[in-house]
C-alpha cells in the first residue's frame, strides 16, 4: 500500500509502509471450516452464527440479509461471502458485542427500588463545582445519554422574586429554573420512555416554593406524577407504570429558619416585608464555616446543615409554614429521620423514602452496616453523591455503592474518567433505557448479599484480543508520535466484587496503525451479574510515556459470545467514527 512519511530533523524523512487489515488466523480457520470452495453460503453463515456466535435463533433469512448487505465486497461470489467479505462483516457495526435488537428486556414491573437508576450529580454544571457556568445544556446532554436522575439546586435570584439553579455559595453563574424545566420536558424521553426523577435541593422561602410548584405544574402538566400520600405507601410504583412521567423527589418542606425559630416566625408573619426578609434568611440556611471539611453534607458542597435536620418528618412543627402545593408535588420523599446510621437504614413496612449519603459516609458505614445497607435498599432508594472536596468535578468509584444495592449512584457527568466510563458501560444494559434490574441476590431478604464473601466461581470469561483498526482515519498521522507510527497496547480489566477484579494487558505492537495482538485472557467470575469489562488502548513509546487511544466498558451479563467488533470511545464517552477492536468472547 501507500507509504507514510515522518520528518526527522530538517533533512531526513522516515518512511513506513502501511499494512492492510488482515484476518487473524482464527478467523481464516473458521472461514475454511464453514465455507465451501472459498465461498460461505447463507446456510453456512447461519451455522456459523448458531455454533460460533451463540445465536441459536439465527435464521437463513437473517444470514442472507447479511450477505446482501455486503454485496459490494463479493461481486464475484453473488451466492455467498468470500474471506474478505466475511472478515469485513465481523469487523462491522452489524456485529456488536451487545445485541441491539433485544432492547429493554428486564422485568420493568417491580418497584423502583429494585433497579439501578442512571443518576447525575449537579446536572446543570458545565465544568468544575466552583466557578463554571450553570446551564440547561448539560441537562439535555445527560438526558440524551439516557440519564434518568437529574439534580437541580434551587436558590432565590438576585432580586429575590424568582428562582435560579446554581451551586450555592460558589462563583458558578446561574441559569433560570424555568429554562431547565422546559429543557427537561423537551428531552426527557428522547432516549428512554422510562421515568425521569428530578431531585431538588431547595434553599427557598415558602412563597418561592409556591412559585416553583406553579412552574413545575405548568411546565409538565399531565407528565407529572404526583402522589401526596406516597410516604404512607408500602412500596414504590414500577418503572413500567411510570413511563413518560416526571417524578419530583426532595425533602418535605420545613419551617424556613428552623435553626433560628424566632427569626423564622417573625419573617413568616411579616410577609409584607419581603425584600428585607430574603437577605437575612438565605445566608442562614448554610453556615459560613468550611463546609468542604464535612463529608456528611447533603447538598454536596453545602449540605452540612441538612444532614442534621433530616429528622423533621417526625416534628409536628415542620412544614407548618411551607407551601402546601409544593409539598403535594413530592412523589419520592427524602429524609432519614432521627438517630444514627442504623436508624436511618431501618426499614419501615408502612412507607418508603429516599436516603442520601456522601461517598465518604457510605465507605465509613459499610464495615459496620454493610448488610443493613443492602437490606434497606431492597425497599428504600439510596442515593450516593460525591464528597464536597471534589471541586474539579471528579468522581468516586461507583461499584462499591452498587454492590450494596444503592440505586442512585450520582456522578458528575462532566467528570470524564474511569468512574464515569464504568457507568456508561453499566447502563448500556437493558437497551440503554437508564434502568437496570438488580440481580436477585440483592433483593433476597432472607440471605443478605455480602460482596466480601468467598463465593465459588460461576463462570469464566475468556477474551481473545485479535486486533484493532481505525486510528489511521480518526487521528492525524503525527498525533501519537512525531517520528513514527504509533505503538499500541490494549488493557483489559474486570471491575466488580473484590474477588473478581483483575487487570491484564497485551504486548505492545511497534510502529503499526493496525495492531495485531492475538492474545487470550481468562477471568474467573464469582458474581458475573455485577461485573463490567473495561477495555482501553494506549500508545506507549520507548520511554514509557502513554497516550490515550480509546476506551469502552461493557456489562458482562449482556456480552454476546463469539467474535465481535467492539467500538471505542473518547475520554468524553463519544464514539469514534472508525476505531474498534476485534475480540472473541467465550464463557467457559
Amino acid at each position: 500500500m501507500s507509504k507514510q512519511t515522518y520528518r526527522v530533523c530538517f533533512c531526513f524523512r522516515r518512511r513506513f509502509r502501511l499494512t492492510a487489515a488482515e484476518a487473524p488466523p482464527d478467523v481464516k480457520a473458521l472461514f475454511d471450516a464453514y465455507s465451501q470452495n472459498g465461498v460461505m453460503s447463507a446456510d453456512d453463515l447461519r451455522r456459523f452464527l448458531v455454533e460460533v456466535q451463540a445465536e441459536p435463533n439465527a435464521t437463513a433469512e437473517e444470514a442472507q440479509g447479511i450477505i446482501d448487505s455486503l454485496k459490494h465486497l463479493h461481486i464475484f461470489h453473488r451466492r455467498g461471502l468470500n474471506l474478505e467479505a466475511f472478515f469485513k462483516y465481523l469487523f462491522s457495526d452489524a456485529n456488536q458485542p451487545l445485541d441491539p435488537k433485544i432492547g429493554v428486556h428486564h422485568d420493568m414491573t417491580a418497584p423502583l427500588s429494585h433497579y439501578f437508576i442512571y443518576t447525575s450529580h449537579n446536572t446543570y454544571l458545565t465544568g468544575n463545582q466552583i466557578c463554571s457556568d450553570s446551564s440547561d445544556i448539560p441537562i439535555v446532554r445527560a438526558l440524551l445519554l439516557g440519564v434518568r436522575g437529574i439534580e437541580l439546586d434551587l436558590w432565590p435570584n438576585s432580586t429575590k422574586d424568582n428562582v435560579d439553579v446554581l451551586h450555592g455559595r460558589t462563583l458558578t453563574t446561574p441559569v433560570s429554573l424555568i429554562r431547565c424545566l422546559r429543557s427537561i420536558k423537551n428531552h426527557a424521553f428522547s432516549a428512554s420512555e422510562y421515568p425521569v426523577i428530578i431531585t431538588l435541593e431547595d434553599h427557598l422561602t415558602a412563597n418561592l416554593q409556591a412559585l416553583v410548584a406553579e412552574m413545575i405544574v405548568q411546565t409538565f402538566g399531565d407528565m407529572l406524577f404526583t402522589h401526596p400520600g406516597s410516604s404512607l405507601l408500602g412500596e414504590f410504583p414500577s418503572p413500567e407504570s411510570l413511563k413518560r412521567r416526571i417524578i419530583i423527589s426532595t425533602k418535605p418542606p420545613k419551617e424556613y429558619l428552623e435553626g433560628n425559630e424566632d427569626k423564622a416566625k417573625k419573617s413568616c408573619t411579616d410577609s409584607s416585608s419581603e425584600d428585607g426578609a430574603h437577605p437575612r434568611e438565605v445566608p442562614d440556611l448554610i453556615p459560613r464555616n468550611d463546609h468542604d471539611k464535612d463529608d456528611d453534607a447533603d447538598d454536596d458542597a453545602n449540605r452540612d446543615v441538612t444532614e442534621t435536620d433530616e429528622d423533621d418528618e417526625k416534628d409536628p412543627k415542620v412544614g407548618s409554614q411551607a407551601a402546601p402545593q409544593y409539598r403535594d408535588l413530592i412523589a419520592i420523599p427524602a429524609g432519614r429521620g432521627k438517630g444514627g446510621m442504623q436508624a436511618w437504614l431501618r426499614v419501615d413496612p408502612t412507607k418508603v423514602r429516599r436516603i442520601s449519603l456522601s461517598e465518604q459516609k457510605l465507605e465509613d458505614a459499610i464495615s459496620e452496616y454493610g448488610q443493613d445497607i443492602v437490606r434497606s435498599t431492597q425497599k428504600n432508594i439510596l442515593r450516593i453523591y460525591p464528597r464536597a472536596i471534589r471541586l474539579d468535578s471528579s468522581n468516586y468509584k461507583p461499584l462499591c455503592a452498587l454492590m450494596h444495592g444503592a440505586q442512585m449512584v450520582a456522578l458528575n457527568m462532566q467528570g470524564y474518567g474511569k468512574s464515569l466510563w464504568l457507568m456508561h458501560g453499566m447502563f448500556r444494559a437493558n437497551g440503554g433505557c437508564g434502568y437496570v434490574k438488580k440481580p436477585d441476590f440483592l433483593l433476597d431478604a432472607d440471605e443478605v448479599f455480602d460482596p466480601e464473601a468467598e463465593l465459588p466461581v460461576k463462570t469464566t470469561l475468556r477474551v481473545t484480543v485479535y486486533m484493532g483498526e481505525g486510528w489511521y482515519y480518526d487521528f492525524s498521522h503525527t498525533h501519537f508520535d512525531t517520528y513514527s507510527p504509533p505503538d499500541f497496547r490494549a488493557k483489559i480489566a474486570i471491575v466488580g466484587v473484590p474477588a473478581d477484579k483483575k487487570k491484564k494487558k497485551t504486548k505492545t505492537i511497534d510502529d503499526n496503525w493496525i495492531p495485531s495482538w492475538d492474545e487470550v485472557f481468562e477471568f474467573p467470575l464469582t458474581v458475573p451479574e455485577l461485573a463490567l469489562l473495561r477495555l482501553q488502548v494506549s500508545e506507549e513509546d520507548v520511554s514509557g510515556k502513554t497516550m490515550f487511544a480509546g476506551q469502552t466498558c461493557l456489562p458482562v451479563s449482556e456480552l454476546r459470545e463469539g467474535i465481535r467488533a467492539v467500538p471505542l470511545y473518547t475520554r468524553k464517552g463519544e464514539k469514534y467514527k472508525c476505531v474498534k477492536l476485534l475480540l472473541r468472547f467465550e464463557f467457559v
